[in-house]
């Protein structure tokens, strides 16, 4: 009996009339560590808890009073040490209608996989919800937003969602331009200039268009295109402004043709330093991509080291009404540096104070009295005037480079250019000197090293 039961069930018994263990078989596998021959003589309702006992007891009363009928019953038996051990049994009395039979599959690895299930389960229900909440915002978000709002798929250049500014733009309403070939609703140019506005935005990953009008209606939008990618799939975010929305004011603030295409940097403000309108080369200085990009941001972002730069720039123009050839640096996005000088004045023909900047790269001018970059500079005159334009831990470690450079000099005219002298006379070596005299790009280093 007991070798049939190790062949058939993971663990075996066979219950006396009392319930007690008479015979123990297991299949050999790991369920040996944990019982054993000392289970023998106990009763099975002892091996288990809570209301598994319960459930043992009417099961066992069951079978007896039924020999013919099988009861199946699932028991979690405790351990030695405190762990749960899920078992299902079947049940079958012996023919003397006394002795029961219990067949057990190790549930381990069942429990195991539902509690993965279980697991699994949670945090599909944790990540939907998140993901339903995420949805709703962005539902929320993009059905408020005033401008038109369109997004197309690449690859068909269907419309995959419009908000209801986009509907009403392009005619329709949203629900009736989803599904349907962009771009439309515009004039027939305007369609031929949006279609190569996708290209340039494929191409380079963002493109702006103004001037777009609608059919029969040829009041100027103002159009921007990002590309983009996610996975496989590729999409088109599209937004429509109305220029005079998309500017603040119209054509008050954008800069004539003639400065948008001036050699130097122009850059519009506000009073508060806010930008209002830039040139490309502007935006070619600070490495932006469009105009879009600044306006609405502080100047500060790009002129000067810190924001002192733009405030003593403000301060000035509030007080005298320009400024002119004001020394600093235009930061690029890129972490770029570049020396600029600016001219700035107030202009009052608007309704609001604007300011105009008018910035030129002088990085490259040459210069014999004020080298710039990292050449030393040839007295502390140029060193101060380097000041808003380099931080002072730089400013004092050149300062001291010149006095070094300075002594070095005077110490080799004292000694008729004996730079054995002038290593004693400074307190140096003769090997600390010829360095310094490297660095310092002294003339006749060379020559006196041969000669000594």
């Amino acid at each position: 009996m007991v070798g049939l039961l190790a062949k058939v069930a993971d663990i075996g018994f066979v219950l006396d009339s009392d319930g007690g263990i008479a015979e123990l078989a297991l299949d050999g596998g790991e369920l040996g560590t944990h019982i054993d021959d000392r289970w023998l003589g106990r009763s099975l309702l002892d091996t288990v808890e809570g209301d598994s006992r319960q459930r043992l007891a009417d099961a066992l009363a069951a079978v007896r009073a039924h020999p013919g009928r099988p009861q199946r019953i699932d028991l979690a038996h405790t351990l030695e040490d405190g762990a749960p051990l899920p078992v299902e049994y079947r049940l079958v009395a012996l023919p003397d209608g006394e002795g029961v039979i219990a067949a057990g599959r190790d549930m381990r690895p069942v429990a195991s996989l539902r509690q993965q299930l279980l697991n699994a389960q949670q945090a599909l229900e944790q990540d939907y919800w998140r993901l339903r909440q995420v949805e709703t915002r962005y539902r929320q978000l993009f059905d408020m937003i005033a401008d038109a709002i369109l997004v197309v798929d690449a690859g068909s250049g269907r419309v995959l969602e419009a908000n209801p500014a986009a509907g009403e733009l392009l005619g329709g309403g949203g629900s009736r331009v989803v599904g349907k070939p962009f771009p439309l609703g515009l004039s027939e140019r305007s369609q031929r200039d949006v279609a190569g506005l996708l290209a340039e935005a494929q191409a380079a990953g963002r493109a702006l268009l103004s001037g777009v009008t609608r059919d029969g209606d040829d009041t100027p939008l103002t159009a921007v295109v990002s590309y983009l990618r996610q996975g496989s799939e590729t999409r088109f975010l599209v937004r429509f402004a109305r220029e005079s929305a998309e500017h603040a004011g119209g054509d008050e603030q954008a800069l004539p043709p003639s400065l948008q295409r001036a050699p130097d940097a122009v850059l519009l403000t506000d009073t508060d330093g806010r930008v209002l309108a830039a040139n490309k080369t502007f935006l070619d200085l600070a490495q932006v991509v469009g105009e879009d990009r600044v306006t609405g941001l502080s100047a500060d972002r790009w002129l000067g080291r810190s924001g002192v730069d733009l405030s003593v720039l403000l301060s000035n123009l509030n007080e005298r009404g320009s400024v002119k050839l004001f020394s600093t640096v235009l930061r690029g996005e890129s972490g770029v540096n570049t020396d600029v000088e600016i001219s700035a004045c107030t202009v009052d023909d608007g309704p609001r104070g604007r300011l105009a900047f008018y910035i030129r790269d002088v990085s490259r001018r040459v210069s014999d009295g004020q080298p710039s970059g990292e050449s030393l500079p040839a007295s502390i005159e140029q060193i101060t005037r380097r000041v808003g334009r380099m931080p002072l831990k730089e400013l004092v470690r050149e300062s001291t480079d010149i006095i070094e450079a300075m002594c070095i000099r005077a110490a080799l005219e004292l000694t008729q250019d004996n730079r054995a002298s002038a290593a004693e006379l400074l307190g140096l070596s003769r090997q600390s000197l010829y360095a310094k005299l490297r660095r310092y790009d002294i003339s006749g280093v060379e020559s006196d090293v041969v000669s000594s």
